[in-house]
């Protein structure tokens, strides 16, 4: 299954690995579309791939360490 969402980061999670910890520990598989991150602000849209079950708790650990997590429909990049 896969899901497309858009990350907010807090500024004290910028340069943190939490992609790759979610990936590693959810077995949830990223493939970034779209980047920007500066000293203050992070944005981020990434498609996941994984089962529905892993794609939940990877989500839902994100959205734990503070990071705002927004389900997006549709074609990333237009």
């Amino acid at each position: 299954m896969k899901r497309r969402v858009k990350l907010t980061f807090p500024q004290h999670l910028i340069k943190e690995p939490v992609i790759f910890t979610m990936a590693k520990n959810y077995d949830v598989m990223p493939n970034i579309r779209r980047a920007r991150v500066t000293d203050t602000a992070g944005e981020m849209v990434l498609e996941l791939d994984g089962t529905e079950e892993n794609l939940e708790k990877g989500i839902q650990s994100l959205r734990t360490q503070g990071i705002e997590v927004e389900l997006i429909e549709g074609d990333v990049i237009e």
